[in-house]
């Protein structure tokens, strides 16, 4: 799920990330264009329905790639994402567009 809040100017926008953990994770980390896809700088906190969930504050206007690292190790899509993009892996990148 995402949640997009903008500001009054509409220049900023705060995101919640949700991911619903189907897996099970006992961790998750939202990576991205933001972060410079950085796997410790923003990690999700676990709720009691075992979902996962972050909210950040992004500049408006733009694209931003990103993806969820569970336990550290897997790389998954947000299926709630605004579209989807190839990266240089051969993989999809969630985006959102703000």
């Amino acid at each position: 799920m995402l949640k997009k809040n903008y500001t009054k100017t509409g220049r900023r926008c705060r995101v919640t990330f949700k991911y619903p953990n189907e897996e099970q994770a006992k961790t998750a980390v939202l990576a991205g264009d933001f972060n410079q896809w950085s796997t410790d700088a923003t990690p999700m906190k676990k709720l009691k329905d075992g979902s996962f969930s972050v909210t950040i504050t992004l500049p408006a206007g733009q694209s931003y790639g990103y993806r969820y690292v569970l336990d550290n190790t897997t790389w998954v899509n947000d299926p709630a994402a605004d579209r989807y993009v190839a990266n240089e892996f051969g993989e999809q990148n969630s985006v959102v567009e703000l």
